[in-house]
Formats: structure tokens, C-alpha cells, sequence
């Protein structure tokens, strides 16, 4: 089964694309577009040491070099953030100043919806990994299990990073979360999409991120998850999504299609699903495969899962090539989408940087479940 994004156009322009006119990015890279578009200028880095810190298993880690969350966000309340929460707050902070809203402009300013007409949309596996096992393991480890902390409970939820970043940026329209391991950038994207494009939304803040938690490679070492080569990685990207309000654009997504596997189908039936999707998608965005000049997969850190995305890449693209960030991100997870278009934008921003993007990008993801996404945006 395929679910498409519903389109309602507005009746009086005709709008059924949604513009991306700012962008905050925390990666391997650094900070912002510009690091992204030097990084890929340049040939990929070898795969880091494995790490060797106490409580961590030995597998290569890509931490956010010079990520510094108290010259960003401030000291005050720094302590009862987690690291997903403090990579949200700095990358909305960051899109709010891309776009020209960081002074907070009013409702008539040229520049569009100000904060409190803006709401936010994650995506994220499950918020931060080592705040929920923490509180879990105090309910053990207390004389009751009732003598937690509980200030910090609300870091164990999922939308906890949404909902501060509302508070703090000021953005009091639609809050949402959205779950789904690899798949939670695109589904965030794709919940975004239609939000804006039926009215529910004016501006809306969206994007992925994952942090890199002892908690979390434990995982990915125990499920020998990762590719060969592949270093495990965080990152948060956030996107400034209007439909079709703003002169200034940086990208613009046509359609975001996702679907499923029937599991009786193997591993073959999520490459086709994958293929179907991706037909789905071009054809709702009025393009055809021949259209497009770059392919973005994002399974290609997964192990075992690279082949799988590519069988159903070749199906609909041939053998052509592909862009692939894992060799310079990392795996990143429910980040991965968000940052892969963070790298596109990039391309197109710093074009000098990065030659023969082209204008039409396809970006494509697959989850462990069957689940399978793909992405169509276009420099406008």
C-alpha cells in the first residue's frame, strides 16, 4: 500500500508545492549550509578510530565538532535539556535566522509569518535515547520506584524537543511530532507538506535529528546494523517550510510519497515497493525519471540495506550515480533525509562548491520495518 500526500491547491494561485526559505543544519560537517558544501567539495575523510570511552562500545563515531550549547543557547536551564532538545532549539534558532525572523518581525512584515503564526513539526526515532533509559533505570535503581527525578521526566518524551523549542522560539501554531526510525525526517516532511498545503499551517519549523548517545550504539553494535566503513553519527537539520508565500527559496518539495512492504514479500518486495514509490512520486510532481539530476539515497550506512535501496533505485534510474553521505555524515538515522536535503540545499546555495547537482533531486529512504519514502524537490 502507497499513501500520497493529499493536495488541496489554493483555489486562487493554483500552490501545490511547498518552498523551503531557510535552513539551520547541525552535522559532522559543522554548522550551517556552508560546511556542508565544503565538505562535499572535498574527497571524504577516512572512517574515525573506534572510540575507546568508558561505556562505549568500538565502533567509529562522527560527533558535531565544536558544538557548544551553552554559547549557543545559553547556560540558563542548559542542564535539564537533553541533546536532542539542545540540537533542536539550536537549529530553529538558526532557520528563524536564516529566514529573517529572528528579530521576531510583525505580522505585515515582506518577510512572511513571524514565530507566533509558525509552528513545528520533528522527526526523530525516539526523542533522546539516553534520557529515557536513564529515568528508566532510576525506577530500578531507587529504594521505590516512585523516587525519580522527576524534572527529568519531560526529556524522556518524544516531542519533548517540539515542544521547547515552541516555548523558547515563540512558536504557538501547530506542534507535532512524528516517530519512524529511519523514515522520521521524511514522514515529518510529509506530515509538514500537508499541513501547509490544507491551510492547517502558514510556516512550519521541520526537520529531523538524532543524537549520538552511548545508549544508542550499544544498539547499532549489538544489532551489527552499521555498513562496513560507516561511522555512527548525530545531526539535526531544520527547515523553514512555506507554501508558496515567499520571493526568497531555496528549495522547493513537490511531493513526499511514502508506502510499505508486505513482509511475506522479503527484502525484494521492499526494492519494489521502494521503485513504485519513487514512480508514484515523480508522476504526482508532472516528472519522469529522465528529469532528474541527482539521487540521494539514505540507506547506504545500513548494513545490508544499501543493496536493498539500490535494487529499487536501478529499477526506476538505472545504474546512474548517487550521492551518498554516509562516507562524510555518518549514519545518522531518523536524521538521515533532513540532513541528505540540508546537502542538496547546500549544493545549490554554494554551487561553486559542489558542480552537476542539476536542478531535480530524488531522495529516497528505507526502514528496517519496509517502510519506504521518497522525496522530490526541485531548485527553483
Amino acid at each position: 500500500m502507497t499513501a500520497a500526500t493529499a493536495v488541496r491547491p489554493d483555489p486562487t494561485t493554483g500552490v501545490s508545492t511547498v518552498d523551503i526559505v531557510g535552513c539551520g543544519v547541525f552535522s559532522a560537517a559543522g554548522r550551517g549550509l556552508a560546511p556542508l558544501a565544503e565538505a562535499f567539495a572535498l574527497p571524504p575523510a577516512g572512517v574515525p578510530e573506534p572510540t575507546a570511552e568508558p561505556g562505549w562500545p568500538a565502533l567509529p563515531t562522527r560527533p558535531l565538532p565544536g558544538f557548544d550549547p551553552a554559547a549557543l543557547l545559553g547556560r540558563k536551564g542548559l542542564s535539564r535539556l537533553t541533546r536532542t532538545d539542545q540540537l533542536v532549539l539550536a537549529a530553529v534558532a538558526d532557520a528563524l535566522e536564516d529566514v529573517g525572523d529572528g528579530t521576531r518581525p510583525a505580522e505585515s512584515d515582506s518577510v512572511g509569518p513571524g514565530p507566533a503564526e509558525s509552528g513545528i513539526v520533528t522527526g526523530t526515532a525516539l526523542g533522546s535515547p539516553n534520557a529515557v533509559l536513564a529515568f528508566l533505570r532510576d525506577t530500578f535503581e531507587q529504594a521505590s520506584p516512585y523516587l525519580v527525578n522527576p524534572s527529568h521526566f519531560p526529556g524522556t518524551l518524544m516531542n519533548s524537543a517540539a515542544g521547547k523549542a515552541a516555548i523558547r522560539h515563540g512558536l504557538t501554531g501547530l506542534n507535532a511530532t512524528v516517530s519512524g526510525g529511519a523514515m522520521a525526517s521524511l514522514n515529518a516532511l510529509r506530515y509538514a507538506r500537508t499541513a501547509l498545503l490544507e491551510g492547517r499551517a502558514r510556516r512550519l519549523f521541520t526537520g529531523g535529528t538524532e543524537e549520538l548517545s552511548s545508549t544508542g550504539a550499544w544498539a547499532w553494535h549489538r544489532g551489527r546494523a552499521l555498513a562496513a566503513g560507516t561511522a555512527l553519527a548525530e545531526g539535526c537539520a531544520v527547515f523553514t517550510l512555506d507554501a508558496g508565500s515567499s520571493a526568497r527559496v531555496l528549495g522547493r518539495i513537490h511531493t513526499v510519497t511514502t508506502g510499505f512492504a508486505d513482509p511475506v514479500d522479503g527484502l525484494g518486495g521492499v526494492s519494489a515497493r521502494l521503485a513504485a514509490t519513487v514512480r508514484e512520486a515523480l508522476t504526482t510532481a508532472g516528472l519522469t525519471p529522465d528529469d532528474v539530476t541527482l539521487v540521494v539515497p539514505g540507506s547506504s550506512g545500513r548494513r545490508g540495506w544499501a543493496a536493498v535501496e539500490e535494487r529499487g533505485l536501478r529499477e526506476v534510474f538505472g545504474a546512474g550515480p548517487r550521492l551518498r553521505t554516509h562516507r562524510v555524515l555518518g549514519e545518522t538515522h531518523s536524521a538521515g533525509v533532513a540532513l541528505n536535503l540540508a546537502t542538496v540545499l547546500a549544493g545549490w546555495r554554494y554551487p561553486w562548491q559542489t558542480t552537476g547537482l542539476g536542478r531535480v533531486a530524488v531522495l529516497t529512504s528505507a526502514g528496517f520495518d519496509g517502510s519506504v519514502g521518497c522525496l522530490v524537490v526541485t531548485h527553483p
